[in-house]
Order: structure tokens, then sequence, then C-alpha cells
């Protein structure tokens, strides 16, 4: 029967009122709207990085300028759902996603125009990929929660690719190269410490299957 702007408050059978259910956050929410603007981001900023051959310094610097929004987006994005508690299923699914599209942009972007070997694209992306499908290997069993060491890999990551996609040269080429291998070191001890805890989860999953049995 539906109840008009006058009827009660439902109640518990002792006399109290009935917890009111939380509503699902908005599809639409500022969290999401940030993924989104990383998303659209992608294709701008390929395409700054391409204009004018690839080297023209001034391009390079819009592009740099654009990937610096997403990075900044990607800050803030995540915090913001958790904190005011905007998380959506959406946003699950298209945050991940967003990163690994801008980072893996770049990472592709700057090997073809021969600015990054690619041996450093390919550990990287490997990395990237193969964490990501052993989440969803061991998901029945537990979430692999992001380490320290994995947001020092991140924020290690988009330092040293935003000073790859500006032209520098100097102290400042070799200080972005250094950090570049500091990025690579961080990406396999962090791709290593993933797996093992991969491999104890699934492992004390099983067991207390077997146990329950």
């Amino acid at each position: 029967m539906t109840k008009g702007p006058g009827a009660p408050i439902a109640a518990h059978p002792g006399g109290r009122p009935a917890a009111a259910v939380p509503s699902a956050p908005a599809l639409w929410n500022i969290a999401n709207v940030l993924t989104m603007v990383r998303l659209l981001l992608v294709p701008v900023f390929v395409a700054l990085l391409f204009a004018d051959g690839g080297h023209n310094p001034k391009w390079r610097s819009v592009a740099w300028a654009s990937f610096a929004i997403a990075m900044i987006t990607d800050l803030f994005d995540g915090e913001l759902a958790r904190r005011k508690g905007l998380v959506t299923d959406f946003g699950k699914i298209a945050d991940p996603i967003a990163d690994k599209a801008i980072m893996g942009s770049a990472l592709i972007g700057l090997s073809v125009l021969g600015d990054l070997p690619w041996w450093v694209t390919v550990v990287i992306l490997a990395r990237e990929l193969g964490i990501t499908l052993m989440r969803f290997w061991v998901i029945r069993y537990g979430v692999i929660p992001a380490s320290r060491g994995g947001k020092l890999k991140t924020l290690t990551q988009g330092i040293a690719v935003g000073m790859y996609v500006l032209d520098l040269t100097g102290w400042l080429a070799t200080g972005r190269a250094v950090l570049m291998g500091l990025a690579v070191l961080l990406t396999v001890g962090t791709a290593l410490d993933y797996v093992g805890q991969a491999l104890r989860l699934r492992r004390e999953g099983m067991a207390a299957e077997h146990a329950d049995r």
C-alpha cells in the first residue's frame, strides 16, 4: 500500500523506528565524473603527444599538461569515492581502466617516438596486466589490497613518465632516466610481493574450503 506524506514511519515490533535503508550512490557523482574526464583525456593526450611529428617542445608541454591533469584526477577520484561514500560498480571498473589507459598510452607513445626504450614499456605493461589477471584469479578467496610499495610505484611511474613527455635536456634528462630506473625496480619488486600475497591467499582459501567439507 502506498503511503502518503503524513503516513507514520514503519517501526520494529518493539516499537522502535526501523532503520532507514541507505540509498546507493548516484552513478553521476564527482568521483565518477573525474574518472570519465581521465578516460576522455586519453585520446586528447595521444593527439597532443604526436602533434607536429611528436618532437615539438611546445606541443609536448601541452601534452604534459593533459597527462598531469589525468594523474591529478587519479589522486582524487578514488579518495573522494571512499570518503564520501560514492563507490559504485561503474567506478570499480572504470577507475582501473582509466589508470591503465592513460599510463599505457603514454608508455607506448613514448616508445613509438623513440624517447623511451621498449623494454621499459613491456616490463611495466606486462606487470600491470599480470597483476590485474592475478587479482581475478584469487578474487574468490579475497582481495589483495594496494600496498605502500604499490602506491609509491604508481607515483614514481607517473612522475617519471611525465618527465619523459617533456622535452628535457642536461641533468634533467639524466634525472628522469634515474627516476624511471627506480620506477622499473619498484614495478618488479611490488609484482613479486603481490604474487606472494596471491599465492598465500589462495592457499589459505583452499585450506579453509577443505576444512569446511
